[in-house]
């Protein structure tokens, strides 16, 4: 018998009549999994940054100080202060490299002593060409400054990652001619799923990310590097409430997707729409409320013994479909 607790009223959709993928049940598939939806904090989640609230950093002794004599901030600063914007280090090769090509503004590059070889080389070069210094640092002090992430000897210090609204987003489609292609983050904690969900997003030629302010990931140096260097070319939307989001984007023209067990096989999906994919958190799935605001339920076929699959690896599937059918109808 059909699971009927999530079956909705669909609106209807101009190009495919009156069809909806409805269907029920909470436990997550295409976007469960991950790394075990487990809400801890990591070292990663300390970021070695400074909030905007303390003072720029002061030489002294030959490492960065914040005013308060702390090296650099945290997590905490962020509650005590009540701001979430930071001044903050990308670290990794990859991520460093895609920093230099977004144009974002940079203090300094640190360079691991002695480490002028390969890809760091490149990246040395395009440091001094844009007049950004260069600061040899010992293994401890790019280990201090990435906050546990891997570096891989090379360190920046940039300014803060600009959140931006629903609003610019959709005008930054409208300006390439595109359908909108709009991904929504409902609690997703785990950094490295958020960062290789932005990653996804990113190369399936998403025009924005969407997250909570609460019960959510934020972007930070693990996020960042767990992006691969995407969340530099990724508009990043941070709202209140995903639930109210939906219905907004709805009332814009965007119909919205809900990715979870139970739902219609997606590839039955018509994406050729301005659209809005939704991914749920790795434990939870996607929240109740969200769902039930969603035109579309849809799932990810699985025909081994596993049920699920990662937040981002479901992603990277319903994504590239969706960027497949948008763009292939317009070049057509």
């Amino acid at each position: 018998m059909e699971d009927k607790s999530f079956k909705k009223k669909p609106r209807e959709n101009p190009r495919r009549g009156k069809q909806g993928f409805a269907g029920g049940g909470s436990a997550p598939n295409c976007s469960g999994g991950g790394r075990g939806g487990q809400s801890r904090r990591t070292d990663g989640d300390r970021h070695r940054q400074v909030p905007k609230s303390k003072a720029r950093e002061v030489q002294r002794n030959g490492e960065e100080y914040c005013s308060d004599n702390s090296l650099y901030g945290t997590a905490a600063d962020s509650a005590e202060t009540g701001e979430d914007s930071y001044c903050g280090i990308v670290a990794g090769r990859n991520s460093v490299r895609e920093l230099l090509r977004s144009g974002r503004s940079i203090d300094k590059l640190f360079v691991r002593a002695g480490d002028r070889e390969g890809s760091v080389t490149v990246l040395v070069a395009e440091a001094i060409k844009r007049k950004i210094p260069v600061v040899e640092a010992t293994q401890e002090k790019l280990d201090s400054l990435s906050g546990g992430v891997n570096h891989q000897g090379v360190a920046a210090m940039a300014a803060q990652k600009e959140y931006t609204d629903i609003d610019s987003v959709l005008a930054a489609a409208a300006e390439k001619g595109e359908k909108p292609l709009i991904v929504i983050a409902d609690g997703i904690e785990d950094p490295h799923n958020m960062g290789a969900l932005i990653r996804c997003a990113e190369c399936s030629g998403a025009h924005g990310v969407v997250i909570p302010k609460r019960r959510s990931c934020g972007i930070t140096p693990v996020v960042v590097k767990a992006s691969a260097g995407a969340i530099e070319h990724m508009a990043v939307v941070k709202v209140a409430n995903i639930a109210q989001t939906v219905e907004s984007l709805k009332k814009k023209g965007l119909w919205v997707f809900a990715s979870e067990a139970g739902g219609t096989d997606f590839y039955e999906a018509d994406f050729n729409v301005p659209a809005a994919i939704v991914f749920g958190s790795e434990g939870e799935g996607i929240s109740r409320t969200v769902k039930e605001k969603c035109d579309f339920l849809i799932s990810i076929p699985m025909y081994g013994k596993v049920n699920s699959l990662n937040v981002s690896t479901a992603a990277s599937v319903i994504l590239s479909r969706a960027a497949r059918m948008q763009r292939g109808a317009s070049a057509q």
